[in-house]
């Protein structure tokens, strides 16, 4: 398989409301953090994370976390 891109060497961070979400796995989608879609044919799935209370998280963008959806800080070592 494939690595997957990196779509930035930050996190995002964002307040969300209460929901279901979709990550971004491959890196490969234009609506970053979130996927669009864009992983069709390449081996990659999004993650699904459900957000139970408005809160502010920090979602990976380096597409290297070992805690997906959530940033680690790995991208400081890119």
């Amino acid at each position: 398989m494939e690595k997957p891109r990196t779509a930035a060497k930050q996190p995002a961070v964002l307040s969300l409301d209460p929901g279901t979400y979709y990550w971004c796995s491959c890196g490969r989608s234009r609506d970053q953090p979130f996927c669009d879609g864009s992983h069709q044919g390449t081996g990659f799935e999004p993650v699904e994370f459900i957000v139970k209370e408005k809160k502010d998280v920090a979602l990976c963008q380096c597409k290297q976390t070992k805690t997906p959806p959530f940033c680690d800080g790995t991208h400081q070592t890119l």
